[in-house]
């Protein structure tokens, strides 16, 4: 999938010499988080967000420091706080310059520059045309649509053990040669023994994203690395592990 197969279009935007308030109501009013800043040549300038509005002199919540820290902050980033705090105008509060992406962004592509940067939303351009917005929300929304398309798959036992075994073959924290699986009507039994309790739900999720499966019940033991005990799930107490 690519940005352009969930992006919003169009894109509710605002001016950059609109008030602060024009764009908290819009936001209010189409229950969305941020609002591209677009100029009134069509051009993007900025975002402006909630967390935007975190710190407002209105509301009591700009920062405060110590006359010690303040000096050390400088006189140039407390004035720009201050306009931050205090200015009327979207352009004295947004974050200008913001990073976009393209319409053939492929969606992984996106999710990494999300997850990097720690940013909820990314608008989709092309040159410097605003065509839409991909958000937090619409990667959700996606998640779900493909839920909504997936229809069981008949699909036999032996094929679903081999898939399962395929798929934790190519993943480095699967402890392959400790997993046992064994199928029967699409129920899997995951047997053996992890070195990491972490795997326990990472194999059972392996598991449940097999085609056909019905079930998936685990039967595995954890291993402590360091002193060779063994601790099941269902175990209060941890046991020696046996030689072999």
């Amino acid at each position: 999938m690519k940005a352009k197969d969930v992006m919003t279009s169009p894109v509710v935007s605002v001016e950059p010499d609109a008030s602060i308030w024009q764009a908290v109501r819009i936001m209010l009013q189409r229950h969305i988080s941020g609002l591209p800043v677009i100029d009134q040549h069509g051009r993007l300038v900025g975002i402006v967000s909630e967390g935007d509005f975190l710190r407002r002199a209105e509301t009591g919540t700009q920062r405060r420091r110590p006359s010690w820290l303040e000096f050390l902050v400088g006189p140039g980033r407390l004035a720009d706080e201050y306009t931050r705090t205090h200015g009327r105008k979207v352009r004295e509060v947004m974050t200008p310059d913001p990073l976009t992406v393209r319409e053939e962004t492929p969606l992984d592509e996106v999710v990494r520059t999300m997850e990097k940067r720690r940013i909820k939303r990314l608008p989709v351009v092309r040159g410097d045309k605003v065509l839409g917005i991909v958000t937090r929300a619409n990667l959700v929304h996606a998640l779900a649509g493909v839920a909504r398309e997936l229809k069981p798959t008949a699909v036999s036992d032996r094929e679903i053990r081999e898939r399962l075994l395929k798929e934790l073959a190519s993943e480095p924290w699967a402890p392959v040669g400790l997993i046992d699986v064994s199928v029967r009507d699409g129920a899997v039994e995951l047997w053996g023994t992890i070195t990491e309790e972490r795997q326990r739900q990472a194999l059972v999720a392996a598991a449940e994203n097999v085609p056909g499966v019905r079930s998936v019940k685990e039967h595995l033991g954890w291993v402590d690395v360091m002193s060779g005990m063994v601790l099941s799930q269902a175990d209060e107490e941890p046991v020696a592990a046996k030689a072999s």
